[in-house]
């Protein structure tokens, strides 16, 4: 009698697990690589960045996902003032292109969203995909008399209420109102005098 072998299962990289936790100072380096390599080196030059230039991101609400000790997704919330209501914008969500099927894109919108809930935020705005972000309960529903400071496609400006009707009559510009990041003073160096 044959005896019958146990087939041995392989694990590949894909089946690490990955963990998120708040952004600390050292990710920095990783999570702008990152978005340079999800979004181009032109990121900068986009809408919604206006809305982040110069600010901090809210308290608590910048999230790093690690895989094997490193960083493979990032996801911050600011805070902004939408037509007078206060609520927070999300972006920029990105995940590192070779673990896209492993679930982190949608680990880290959970995760951000029930951290902004927790800290008591009424509303979360966002531009991106309508399809992809209404499996978080995004919708344009409460986004049609809202602007962005720059070129924007209106289908594209999404929300989701904390708070029944924090964004009910919201007419206007969404403008930054998070905490200010100190300026860098330019180190200049010494001009050397003529004796």
């Amino acid at each position: 009698m044959t005896a019958f072998r146990k087939p041995q299962i392989a694990l590949t990289s894909k089946a690490a697990p990955f963990a998120i936790r708040s952004e600390r100072a050292v990710d920095v380096a990783a999570r702008e690589a990152l978005l340079d390599a999800c979004f181009g080196e032109d990121r900068h030059g986009r809408t919604c960045q206006r809305l982040r230039d110069g600010r901090a991101p809210a308290a608590g609400l910048a999230l790093s996902a690690m895989r094997e000790g490193k960083l493979v997704g990032t996801v911050r919330l600011w805070h902004v003032s939408a037509g007078g209501r206060p609520a927070l914008v999300l972006g920029p969500l990105a995940v590192d292109p070779a673990c896209r099927e492993l679930g982190i894109g949608a680990a880290l919108m959970h995760q951000a969203l029930a951290a902004a809930r927790a800290r008591g935020h009424a509303a979360v705005i966002l531009l991106g995909d309508a399809a992809y972000y209404a499996r978080f309960g995004f919708s344009a529903d409460k986004t049609a008399e809202l602007a962005l400071p720059g070129p924007f496609e209106r289908d594209r400006l999404l929300a989701i209420e904390f708070a029944e009707g924090a964004l009910d009559g919201a007419t206007g510009m969404i403008v930054p109102t998070g905490t200010a990041l100190p300026k860098r003073r330019s180190v200049r160096a010494p001009v050397a005098r003529a004796a």
